[in-house]
């Protein structure tokens, strides 16, 4: 009876992280947490022009600041939500500002091909040996996101919350530290709008579950969910 209490425990422990990282996916719900977020100005992977956070988010009623490595599996599997949402919810005070990380500014650019980014792109890094020393990765330690190289992290600002001084923009935000379930984000988005107004007196209650049969689509964990940039054809010229 013991060892069938144990075997109970350890796979309710696994379950979780098996269906998080099930396929080529890494879902993770979304969390408000503790971070200090501050203020940056990166230049743009367009023209090279600075581009300030704070500033970019006057007058809009809400920012997805997305950081992404231009060759991360993980990060195509998202990127298509991503410019979904921004397409949709623009007209109604979403934008959305991407920071590549660990790769070139021209891969970045590339990615996106021909007709360029739907919205902004600037970059923090171009090299992989600068992983720790950014500040990307400092706030996926501060937020609990333990993987090797945190590409897609996801971090949503209401601009009108923000200090309008000093370095630290918000002391708490909500964040995804990993791929967004598109459900749960869509719905947070849109009270945060003012769309749902049915909805926007009720405290906020995300489960990873709601898109329940998403993450179950897939049936083998991948070794592509560690975004390791072996499998990317950059790496491979180097």
């Amino acid at each position: 009876m013991k060892k069938f209490l144990i075997l109970v425990a350890l796979i309710t422990l696994l379950v979780p992280a098996i269906a998080r990282a099930q396929g080529n996916h890494e879902y993770e719900p979304l969390e408000e947490k503790t971070i200090n977020y501050k203020d940056w100005t990166f230049n743009s992977v367009k023209d090279s022009k600075p581009v300030n956070l704070r500033s970019f988010a006057q007058g809009k009623r809400l920012v997805l600041v997305v950081y992404f490595a231009p060759w991360c599996p993980n990060w195509r599997n998202e990127s298509p939500d991503v410019a979904e949402l921004y397409d949709k919810y623009k007209a109604n005070g979403l934008d959305v500002i991407a920071v590549s990380e660990y790769g070139p500014r021209a891969d970045a650019l590339a990615y996106f091909g021909p007709s360029g980014p739907p919205y902004t792109v600037v970059s923090e890094s171009e090299s992989r040996d600068a992983r720790e020393k950014t500040s990307h990765y400092n706030y996926r330690q501060a937020s609990g996101d333990l993987r090797k190289w945190g590409s897609p992290y996801n971090i949503f600002l209401e601009p009108a919350k923000l200090n309008s001084t000093g370095d630290v923009l918000a002391e708490k935000a909500w964040i995804v530290n990993g791929e967004l379930v598109r459900a749960d984000v869509e719905k947070f988005i849109r009270e945060r709008l003012g769309l749902d107004k049915a909805e926007a007196g009720k405290p906020l209650v995300l489960k990873l579950e709601t898109n329940k049969d998403k993450l179950l689509q897939a049936t083998k964990p991948s070794d592509s969910t560690q975004c390791s940039p072996a499998t990317s054809t950059s790496t491979k010229k180097q």
